[in-house]
């Protein structure tokens, strides 16, 4: 680390003593493929292998920062259906060699997943799902990877789970209509239980949300970033966790 961005770091670091912090920060990691180009590389795949470690750099980060809960968007469920498929093979590949055993191997995340399983490889789903059991005891903080997901179809997914739930105990659409609310509908999304996101951050440039979090993220603070994915650096986070802890500041002064 250069001595000039180590000191910036340290800078950061005190700054965002005595603010404002997120419980839960979203990531869309986004530009793996742009940042391979951009660096010289013909196979994008690259990208998703370097965009893959980099997960694992930020959640060091987020873990020193005092994060206690990371959702992480991984695919897209749109991705997994109009990727090239030996990309999107690659890709899941690296979620069952990279993601799956960062899990196994760092106790301080327990693991969810949020998504449609059924999109991806067999083995892919099995090697999350025993992450998931491997981890679900743990103390430690929550990490949701979002993985063949969408928002709409999340929630699509949480009204027939509804349904589903209402017609096993006998109940009328009456009774159904009448019992919904903002709390039965978050009791049937992918991860219940867990806090809705404080911080989204997009990195790329792009200025959307791109069907992701469209429940949860209704009242979070967004930030977007300029720089690719595999090139988001701790400072990145760090300043985007001081920008949230101003605008929290104030909003309450």
């Amino acid at each position: 680390m250069k001595p000039h961005y180590r000191l910036y770091t340290s800078l950061l670091r005190r700054q965002l003593k005595g603010m404002p912090m997120p419980q839960h920060v979203a990531i869309v990691m986004d530009g793996n493929r742009r940042w391979a180009r951009g660096v010289g590389y013909d196979d994008v795949r690259i990208g998703h292998r370097f965009g893959a470690k980099h997960l694992e750099q930020f959640l060091q980060w987020s873990a020193d920062a005092g994060v206690r809960c990371v959702t992480a968007w991984v695919a897209s469920a749109d991705n997994l259906r109009k990727r090239e498929s030996g990309e999107v093979d690659y890709l899941m590949e690296l979620t069952e060699t990279v993601l799956a055993d960062h899990v196994r191997r760092d106790h301080r995340w327990r693991l969810h997943v949020a998504g449609q399983l059924d999109l991806l490889p067999d083995s892919t789903a099995r090697a999350l799902k025993e992450a998931v059991t491997l981890s679900r005891d743990r103390e430690a903080g929550d990490l949701t990877i979002a993985i063949g997901y969408s928002g709409r179809l999340e929630l699509v997914d949480a009204v027939r789970s509804m349904l589903d739930e209402a017609a096993a105990a006998g109940r009328s659409l009456d009774d159904v209509a009448d019992a919904l609310s903002e709390d039965e509908i978050s009791r049937h999304l992918y991860v219940p239980g867990l806090p809705d996101p404080d911080l989204v951050i997009r990195t790329s440039g792009e200025l959307r949300m791109s069907d992701f979090l469209l429940w949860q993220a209704t009242r979070s603070e967004i930030e977007f970033c300029d720089l690719y994915w595999p090139a988001f650096r701790e400072v990145d986070l760090l300043r985007a966790l001081r920008t949230y802890g101003r605008r929290k500041l104030q909003r309450s002064s």
